[in-house]
This record gives structure tokens, C-alpha cells and sequence, in this order.
């Protein structure tokens, strides 16, 4: 199926969503999932029949995603009182800011239990951490226990590290917020090695920050061993679980945060994210 086709399904979904409905929230619910199950099949069927040719999987990629955020918003918009919106809101949650996802939280009447009560809050608690360290506020500090080595009995030595030992100091620090089972933050780290070997000194540096190691059966041996492997020579914190990432309301990882000399937040997210990084950094030193 060609990207057209695809975006053509979005609006032709689009439109039936802004009719006038007398469906039931269980058939509309089933609307929602075939439609979704559907374009994830054809997805991957044409991203098979791609994989020859990367400039236009690549092309193909970015039109779908762009119908299926379509598709997915405009169903939130209009089912924010029945489930609809809330299975809705889990596809697209991570594709919105701040801002717009906290108005969406306010909006949010459909009724809720169990799992979908406990993402709701979660969200929640995120949007808050997020509007609290959105790009013009100042530094949220954060301690953990980084592991420096190992006894002679093989148990982990711990040094206390927190974010103030680097940020807000006088330099420009990008603080990058990654796991060491985490194929796009593995994808981003040459990046990064860039703009490092290219600007650290005086003025610029750069701080890797594990997180939820333990969510795929990891822990901070693994982080060593991948940051050897990566050529991670920066500073790094490792062993960070869960908090560094929840007090900055991130939702997934890889995710970047630069800070200004006086800790301030000048950039994060997408915005950091493969070509943007190299501009980004250079515009923060005045380059």
C-alpha cells in the first residue's frame, strides 16, 4: 500500500469521526482497533516490500506516521468521554507536548478502572514533571547512586552523583537519558560523539544518564559494558532507575536536555535529536 493510500484511509477516517454517531462505544471501539490493526498490517507489509530502497521506506515511513497520528488525534478529540479516547490517547501521548496534553488531561471524562485509571495518572504525574522542566526553566537536581567499580567480592561500590556535580556550574551540558538496551539511544550515541569531540572544554561537556536498566532484566553492569562498547568517554551516571526520568516527565527514551551555563533549559526532546543536535549545541555556545 502505497503512503497515499495510507493517508487517503486517514482522512476518509477523519471525516466519519466528525459525522454525527449514534454507534455504541463498544462498536466504535472496534472501528478504532480494526482501523489501527489494519494500517499496522499494511505498514509493515510495505516496509518489507521497501527494504531495498531506504530513501523511500524512509519517505514512505514518515507519510504513514503522519496519517496514523491523524487518524489517532482526531479520535481522541472526539471520544474524550468513552474509551475510544482513552485507547486513543495511548497511541498518540508521546506525540504530544506538554502543554496540549495536560489540556487533554483536563478534558478527559471517559470512565476509568485498572490499568487505564493507573495510566491516566501516570500521564499525569508526567505532564507535571514536564511542565516543570520545559525549555526557560531552570534545573530539577537529582541524586543516584552510580556504581564505580567492585569489591574483591564482586559487590558493587557506589558513589553518590547528582545532576548539580556538572549542571549549572558555568558550562553548557547536554545530559542525554538513555539504557543500555535501547537500540535508538545506541543509534543516537555517534551523534553525540560528535558534538562532544567537536565542543567539549571549557564551556561545553556532556553527562549520559542511565535509566530504568532494570526494566529489560539490565542493571549497571550492563551500562559499563555497553558504554565501553559505545566509546562513551563523557561523564555518565549510572544505575539511575527510575527518578531522573520521571522528575523530567520522560516518557521514552532516548531523551536529551541541554542546559545553559547557569543550569537553565534551553533544549530537549526532539528538538536534540540526530541533525538537530550538532545546530542546537552550536547555537547554545554562540557558534
Amino acid at each position: 500500500m502505497k503512503a497515499r493510500t495510507l493517508i487517503l484511509m486517514a482522512a476518509a477516517a477523519t471525516l466519519v469521526l466528525a459525522c454525527k454517531e449514534t454507534k455504541t462505544t463498544e462498536e466504535k471501539l472496534a472501528e478504532f482497533n480494526e482501523w489501527n490493526e489494519t494500517f499496522a498490517q499494511n505498514y509493515r507489509t510495505r516496509l518489507i516490500s521497501l527494504k531495498d530502497d531506504a530513501e523511500a521506506a524512509k519517505a514512505f515511513a514518515d507519510s504513514a506516521y503522519d496519517a496514523y497520528l491523524e487518524y489517532n488525534k482526531a479520535a481522541l478529540k472526539k471520544n474524550l468521554d468513552n474509551a475510544v479516547g482513552v485507547e486513543a490517547l495511548k497511541e498518540v501521548y508521546s506525540d504530544l507536548e506538554p502543554e496540549e496534553l495536560s489540556k487533554v488531561l483536563e478534558k478527559l471524562t471517559a470512565p476509568l478502572e485498572g490499568r487505564d485509571s493507573a495510566f491516566v495518572a501516570n500521564l499525569k504525574e508526567n505532564v507535571k514533571a514536564s511542565l516543570a522542566t520545559v525549555v526557560g526553566k531552570p534545573y530539577t537536581d537529582f541524586s543516584v547512586q552510580h556504581v564505580i567499580g567492585t569489591d574483591k567480592e564482586g559487590n558493587p561500590v557506589y558513589e553518590t552523583r547528582s545532576l548539580s556535580d556538572y549542571v549549572g556550574k558555568g558550562k553548557v551540558f547536554l545530559v542525554d537519558f538513555w539504557s543500555p538496551w535501547c537500540p535508538p539511544c545506541k543509534a543516537e550515541l555517534p551523534n553525540i560523539k560528535s558534538v562532544w569531540e567537536k565542543y567539549h572544554g571549557d564551556d561545553f561537556d556532556v553527562l549520559s544518564v542511565a535509566v530504568w536498566e532494570e526494566s529489560r532484566g539490565m542493571n549497571w553492569k550492563n551500562t559499563i559494558d555497553t558504554a565501553a562498547v559505545y566509546g562513551i568517554q563523557w561523564h555518565q551516571i549510572n544505575n539511575g532507575h527510575q527518578e531522573p526520568a520521571a522528575l523530567y516527565g520522560i516518557q521514552g527514551i532516548p531523551h536529551m536536555v541541554l542546559f545553559g551555563a547557569d543550569g537553565t533549559i534551553i533544549a530537549r526532546g526532539d528538538a536534540l535529536r540526530g541533525e538537530k543536535l550538532d545546530p542546537a549545541v552550536a547555537a547554545a555556545l554562540g557558534k
